[in-house]
């Protein structure tokens, strides 16, 4: 009887652990976006929250409130914003044990630059959902309503995307590429090109994106705002031309292996996923088939 009684705690207890068990899942959204809003990042919470019961969701803002976690996806020097996550994620206790992660649009590329910065608590699982890899050549649709501050950053960039004003304050020239420029990009782009490889070899980035379980990009076959949309997958435009893209497998940063691209995708690492639609437009049905068993 009194083994029997053991034994039935013990499976207690494992049933018990089961809700604990579930990986944290950090998610950071996109450009004109914040943490909180119902209809994007909100709405990704609950139902990861409805369908990994006693999952731990945080949704990353940066700034005081809303507001300013938007404006923010627009004005605040990536790099800083990289560091404030970083110390959130290190202050979290819920995270020591390691974390997921999951970006859209630009927040794919910012928590690569987590991951490849910040190792401690380890990302296990980064999910890139529409996140520009190789950075972008123009923005031909603005999401919601912030098409004025889109207009506004066009005409920005066009004047003068690598200047150092520009570059230290808004987000979006620091990760345009110039495909007609690759020079000036290489030499002043002050976030995508560090987390590139552009400049050298930084062994520590290639170690600690190594270190990723997986790293699934999702690219939006009918992507109207990220041009190129193949930048979604890694690739990107052929250099000195803005017409031709080749894919990641032909570009130098995985031929040189200069992140540990090539290794990962050798050793399985690395998954492409393509779906039908626009610019984070997806199915809940296909984030529970498609994400979902990423995150479990």
């Amino acid at each position: 009887m009194a083994a029997l009684r053991a034994a039935v705690l013990v499976l207690l207890g494992l049933c018990l652990g089961c809700a604990a068990a579930a990986v944290p899942l950090v998610i950071w959204h996109g450009m004109g976006d914040s943490c909180c809003n119902p209809q994007s990042m909100g709405y990704i919470k609950k139902i990861v929250e409805n369908k990994i019961p006693g999952i731990y969701v945080l949704s990353l803002k940066i700034g005081s409130n809303l507001i300013q976690d938007m404006e923010n996806s627009f004005f605040m020097n990536v790099n800083d914003q990289v560091r404030e996550v970083c110390s959130q994620l290190a202050k979290d206790p819920h995270l020591k044990g390691g974390y997921n992660a999951m970006g859209f649009s630009q927040g794919g590329q910012f928590l690569r630059a987590v991951a490849q910065r910040c190792p401690s608590p380890p990302m296990l699982n980064l999910i890139s959902v529409g996140g520009q890899h190789q950075g972008v050549y123009g923005f031909p649709r603005c999401p919601g309503e912030s098409s004025h501050i889109c207009d506004w950053i066009r005409k920005t960039l066009d004047l003068g995307a690598y200047t150092q004003a520009v570059q230290e304050h808004l987000v979006q020239a620091e990760y345009w590429h110039d495909p007609l420029k690759e020079e000036d990009y290489r030499k002043n782009s002050i976030f995508l090109a560090d987390i590139n490889q552009e400049r050298g070899i930084n062994e520590t980035y290639k170690k600690n994106l190594m270190a990723l379980k997986k790293f699934v990009m999702v690219k939006f076959l009918n992507d109207t705002m990220v041009d190129p949309p193949i930048s979604e997958w890694f690739g990107f435009y052929k250099s000195g031309q803005a017409k031709e893209t080749i894919p990641l497998k032909e570009t130098l940063l995985y031929t040189e292996d200069r992140l540990g691209l090539q290794e990962m995708d050798k050793a399985g690492k690395l998954v492409f996923l393509g779906v039908k639609g626009d610019h984070l437009h997806f199915s809940e049905e296909w984030f529970y088939t498609t994400i979902l068993p990423f995150l479990q």
